[in-house]
């Protein structure tokens, strides 16, 4: 396997069926945890970072050799669009001094709602994977990540009080 296809597979999580792109946010989850652990919320967010850099690459080799826009086997781009859903949760532990772990109602938010918008794909989320171009495959991913990520925030809130 090149490192252009490990890349974008996620070292094959890709190729698991059904839904791949739900066993790309699903494998996102632990190596998410582990990024949070070992560098905080600034590695997590560092990680989304290369994630895309790296993913955008390797989706545009993918789609080179493929010839098809967006193939389903790549699942980076779920894989850094989760990490951004996540880090209200890894921020708000990091504040708190708390386990990210026992922030899991978060975790299950940030899964569902990423996957929302991922698959509803409403507004620039939409537009992003209209382009039909390694950015827009990415980028969308992105998009909903950032929506989540927004939701995620503010179910937080609502759930602690301060939005009462």
């Amino acid at each position: 396997m090149t490192a252009a296809r490990m890349i974008a597979t996620v070292a094959g999580v890709g190729f698991l069926r059904p839904a791949s792109g739900t066993w790309g946010s699903a494998a996102a989850l632990p190596l998410a945890w582990v990024l949070h652990v070992l560098a905080g919320p600034w590695g997590l967010l560092l990680g989304a970072a290369v994630a895309f850099a790296a993913g955008w690459w390797a989706t545009a080799v993918e789609t080179a050799r493929t010839g098809r826009d967006d193939p389903s086997e790549i699942v980076i781009d779920e894989v850094a669009g989760q990490w951004i859903a996540l880090l209200p949760l890894s921020f708000g532990a990091a504040r708190m001094g708390v386990e990210i772990a026992d922030l899991w109602p978060g975790w299950v938010a940030a899964f569902l709602l990423f996957r929302l918008f991922d698959i509803w794909k409403p507004g620039p989320i939409g537009w992003a994977d209209r382009r039909g171009d390694p950015l827009g495959v990415m980028l969308d991913d992105i998009l909903a990540g950032v929506a989540a990520a927004v939701c995620v925030a503010l179910l937080a809130a609502l759930a602690h009080g301060v939005l009462m």
